[in-house]
């Protein structure tokens, strides 16, 4: 690395956690982080908050009981991923060295959701005492208003002004006017009169008889334009549920016989559901929380691929809103081009001044690819032969990029450097920059040619192709994009195979020297079909050697690498994702007792995890018996493609693929792991009509039944 210039979005951890498992509730672009009692801690690596367009409206946020903290009994989001719940309860309250309040006196109960561009909180007190408890309660809160990437880590010359705190009746107005000119406010509302208020607490004194139960309310409300006030507790509540119960309803719902399995499902679905619900960009999922609460090209794609055979709805908000964004010129600050697309979009005080590239910015080398390739997949799904004629320019722009831009050299490879000194050094999924190295550990220079993009460049001409005839295009324009398709192929093969390695090359660096390193990166080249089928199989054997699985999943980088740290962001830790993508290439290939593997191995570690969620990534250490995962400190949790990675493996391992135009489900050599006897999909869409199916393992083969028998969708299973 060299410096500032390679460390500036890194995510800093100058201290520890306060709490390993903070609570998160996410609505449109608002998130919280919080602890585990419900409170904003401003220690540790200060990651928690209030956000509200990548900028922290609440710092702080603090409640005490005769000036002490709670006593934290349990607390949990439940598991629509909706509402927090706390119950907590008093310490013991001594006066000159004698218990006059016991501990558990006083239950106090903390309810709290997002709806729109407001948190909405409750405090119910309740007395078990048997005489009358009069309790100082207080609460204090701050908001310092920094943007995102301060609370990453990065340093400001300068930050805006705070302005003063303005004072209504039952309400306190803090605001902050940026160097971008907007001002940004957090309005915090109370229901109850407090005994006290400031700029910074209030403060209550709570008189309860014995068995009486009383509640506090409040709201805090961000905004960076004209502040609207909250529309009260449970008016919210209300308005909040109906919306969130009509997009429950459109996903299908599984279960199986397996319980650990349907925890994890459930929560799956219902963080997929979180980080699509409230968005302005309608079915657009963000990527994850804290650090990516916004729209990334390449999340966005692979999880609507990974959830497009349950939902497609995903998929075409995706491809609307990447279409929207397509670059339609040079620019070298955003590292934008003709037909490229958009790899992250923020709208913070620091986007707005340039201080981060991110306000529109495409330095991703691989999203165009994969737009061309969701396209296809999408139709395929659906039918939707509208959709594509719509978008069919914006392939055809896709499809330019890939020829001329995406091939700075001419050499027949999609590349990538650097156009801007504040960009992405690495542009790949693995964008630490330290992630593409040689066998001694070398650092590649640019320009760098990742063996994945190949993939998916492969896959985006056989789509384009593909959708041809939808697009109204000649037989001829389909015959050319496949000639090319197969001349990249052969190309790859000749480049990128490492005999001594039995993989490929990780990528070739600016010199097209290869990077002789095993990592996970050609298990995508099976999810792309790229690979032929005798180097597939040793591909296969490669990604699942000791140095590669841990027992948990697929390690970014193998074992005894060079820069293999099983700690480290994209150098040996493991990644859900990724290894989805891995297991349905090894599906397709015929490997699915292997992708069962990697299924079985998620599944332990869901059952492992806070709220059986899986994270962004984990630390590559090797499994141990009796013992769990090695958690990454910084993951994003929830993350959009970790929550939809069971959804593809699901997929692989039954070789699902549904036909809208014929209304016809095939099932290829369905597979159900070991610890999955039963299956049931209820409410799976097909054509406009739905079906259920209940599946079953029946020694070395599955069987599949369709619950509805009166629906109109053939099941049609394939044994080879």
């Amino acid at each position: 690395m060299d410096g500032s210039s390679t460390q500036q979005y890194y995510i800093a951890t100058s201290q520890s956690p306060t709490d390993d498992r903070a609570r998160v509730l996410k609505y449109g672009r608002t998130f919280f982080v919080f602890d585990r009692l419900g409170d904003v801690q401003t220690t540790g690596m200060g990651e928690q908050g209030l956000f509200f367009e990548d900028t922290r409206h609440l710092s702080e946020l603090a409640v005490t009981l005769w000036g002490t903290r709670p006593l934290l009994l349990s607390s949990t989001v439940d598991t629509t991923n909706f509402l927090f719940t706390g119950d907590l309860a008093n310490l013991d309250v001594s006066r000159k060295n004698e218990v006059v309040i016991p501990r558990g006196t006083l239950h106090i109960l903390r309810s709290r959701f997002l709806w729109k561009n407001t948190c909405y909180e409750e405090i119910v007190f309740m007395n078990h005492g048997l005489s009358e408890l009069s309790v100082p309660f207080r609460t204090s809160f701050d908001a310092d208003f920094a943007d995102i990437f301060e609370v990453r880590g990065m340093r400001r010359q300068r930050r805006g002004t705070a302005l003063p705190p303005e004072h209504g009746e039952q309400s306190v107005l803090l605001s902050y006017e940026g160097l971008d000119g907007v001002v940004r406010r957090t309005r915090i509302e109370w229901e109850t009169p407090a005994n006290g208020a400031t700029d910074r607490e209030l403060t209550y004194e709570v008189l309860l008889h014995p068995k009486e139960r009383k509640s506090f309310r409040m709201s805090i409300c961000c905004d960076s334009s004209m502040l609207g006030y909250s529309i009260g507790y449970s008016r919210a509540i209300s308005e909040a549920r109906d919306e969130l119960k009509i997009i429950g309803e459109a996903f299908p719902s599984m279960y199986s016989s397996n319980s650990r399995f349907n925890d994890w499902i459930n929560r799956s679905i219902a963080d997929v559901q979180m980080m699509v619900v409230g968005n302005p960009e309608k079915h657009y999922p963000y990527a994850g929380v804290p650090w990516f609460g916004t729209v990334f090209g390449r999340d966005g794609i692979i999880t609507a691929l990974q959830t497009l055979w349950l939902d497609p709805r995903m998929a075409k908000g995706v491809l609307e809103c990447l279409a929207s964004t397509q670059a339609d010129k040079v620019d070298a600050v955003s590292e934008a081009e003709p037909g490229k697309i958009l790899h992250e979009m923020r709208c913070g005080e620091m986007a707005a001044l340039g201080e981060v590239p991110f306000g529109k910015y495409y330095g991703s080398v691989d999203s165009t690819a994969l737009f061309i390739v969701l396209a296809r997949a999408y139709y395929e799904r659906t039918a939707d032969c509208q959709l594509i004629r719509r978008l069919w320019p914006n392939i055809q722009r896709a499809l330019a990029w890939i020829d001329n831009y995406g091939d700075c050299d001419g050499d027949g490879f999609v590349e990538y450097r650097r156009r801007s000194a504040n960009g992405l050094v690495q542009q790949g999924w693995k964008d630490s920059n330290d992630s593409i190295f040689h066998s001694d550990g070398r650092l590649a220079e640019a320009p760098i040619t990742l063996c994945e993009v190949q993939g998916y460049v492969y896959a985006a001409k056989l789509a384009a192709a593909y959708l041809c005839r939808c697009a109204g295009e000649g037989s001829q324009k389909a015959a050319a994009l496949e000639v090319e398709a197969e001349q990249l192929r052969a190309r790859f093969e000749e480049q990128f195979w490492c005999e001594e390695l039995s993989t490929y090359a990780l990528a070739l660096d600016g010199q097209k020297k290869p990077c002789k390193v095993r990592t996970s990166n050609p298990g995508h080249c099976l999810y792309m079909g790229i690979a032929s089928p005798e180097r597939a199989c040793r591909v296969a054997e490669t990604l699942f050697d000791p140095d590669s699985f841990s027992g948990w999943g697929i390690r970014t980088v193998a074992a005894g690498e060079a820069r293999y740290n099983p700690l480290s962001y994209h150098n040996g830790s493991i990644w859900p994702h990724d290894n989805s993508l891995i297991a349905s290439g090894l599906a397709k290939y015929g490997f699915k007792n292997l992708a069962g593997r990697i299924f079985m191995g998620l599944l332990d570690l869901s059952s492992m995890v806070d709220l059986h969620r899986l994270p962004e990534l984990f630390c590559g250490v090797d499994r141990r018996p009796g013992e769990g995962p090695t958690l990454y400190p910084v993951a994003c949790s929830p993350q959009a493609w970790a929550a939809a990675a069971p959804f593809l493996i699901l997929q692989a391992c039954l070789g699902v693929s549904i036909d809208a135009e014929r209304k016809r489900i095939v099932f290829d050599d369905p597979y159900l792991p070991d610890g999955i006897p039963t299956l049931a999909i209820k409410d799976l869409r097909c054509g406009g009509v739905s079906v259920d199916l209940f599946l079953e393992r029946r020694n070395d083969s599955v069987l599949v039944h369709k619950g509805n028998t009166e629906s109109e969708i053939e099941i049609v299973t394939i044994v080879s």
